[in-house]
């Protein structure tokens, strides 16, 4: 599914990252999302004084770190962890996460109507993540039916299988509302 998203990180962008090679001055490490590599230098790891790198990170370790400069032309990409806030973090990871639900939603429809999964997300991907975001699409889905889809002009027949996978595999949280309603009336009357 890489057509959606560009070639390259922007300054600022957060990215999940694998830790490839420790060093005395930094590590390498993989953004998962670009297929590309970037450094991670020490004074971009922690603000506290670092002894040793391997002390706040490990080869194969996955991180979110936030991208600080790139250089098509070279091919760099500076990465910091210490400029990710704990709150940056958890939302990162959890967009990340839905994203890869959202791709293995995608697979499972493909295969089931026998579609390439690039054509069928050329045909139905592309519609819904513009639309809502690829998971929060089929989350949709599940919670409103199949207008959901038929509106974006998506044919019902791929629709009723979408429909199928996403009820199968998406299970929305309900959630419980409780309160006190108090009425008054200053009518002789009262309520009624």
């Amino acid at each position: 599914m890489s057509e959606h998203k560009p070639e390259w990180p922007e300054f600022g962008d957060l990215v999940i990252a694998t830790i490839q090679n420790v060093m005395d001055y930094g590590a390498y490490a993989n953004l998962d999302e670009y297929n590309k590599r970037g450094f991670l230098h020490i004074s971009e790891i922690s603000s506290a004084r670092i002894r040793n790198v391997r002390d706040f990170v490990r080869e194969n370790q996955k991180m979110v770190l936030k991208v600080l400069r790139v250089d098509v032309e070279k091919g760099h990409i500076d990465l910091s962890l210490r400029r990710v806030t704990k709150r940056e973090r958890i939302e990162k990871i959890k967009s990340w996460k839905k994203d890869r639900k959202g791709e293995a939603l995608l697979h499972a429809m493909a295969e089931r109507v026998g579609l390439p999964v690039e054509e069928f997300y050329q045909k139905i991907g592309v519609i819904l993540e513009e639309k809502y975001g690829l998971y929060e699409g089929f989350e949709k889905v599940v919670k409103d039916g199949i207008e959901v889809l038929t509106k974006l002009g998506i044919s019902e027949d791929l629709a009723k299988v979408i429909v199928e996978v996403a009820e199968e595999r998406i299970k929305i949280k309900m959630v419980k509302v409780r309160g006190v309603l108090e009425v008054r009336c200053m009518k002789p009357n009262g309520v009624k």
